[in-house]
């Protein structure tokens, strides 16, 4: 079963070099024991571009969809046999970036592998 960790963060710094050397150990630890499938940090919510094109002509706006004191600052999407597993991994993920890590499982999608894995 695949699991999106994503992780909220509620300051405009980006992560440490030791925050950062502590999640390239968990990236590494994911990909010995098989969990690992992807993950990415992501910009500051100021980089963002909304698009709506619901009503027949898109819509940019610039910034956050919503203004919000945590953001989704990066996430990873890991394989886990079932939640027990994925919510113990994501532990040592919130440990390791320093940041809430939100857990939730893909609805009914089967992920296939990148090409090479």
């Amino acid at each position: 079963m695949h699991y999106l960790f994503s992780v909220i963060h509620d300051a405009a710094d980006l992560a440490t070099d030791e925050e950062m050397a502590a999640i390239d150990v968990f990236n590494d630890r994911l990909k010995t024991e098989g969990h690992w499938v992807f993950a990415g940090g992501l910009a500051a919510p100021s980089t963002a571009t909304v698009i709506d094109n619901r009503g027949g002509a898109a819509l940019f706006t610039d910034g956050p969809y919503v203004e919000t004191k945590e953001y989704l600052a990066g996430f990873w999407v890991v394989e886990a046999a079932d939640l027990d597993v994925a919510v113990k991994l994501a532990g040592d993920g919130s440990l390791a970036c320093n940041r809430k890590v939100e857990v939730r499982p893909f609805a009914g999608v089967d992920l296939q592998p990148l090409p090479g894995k």
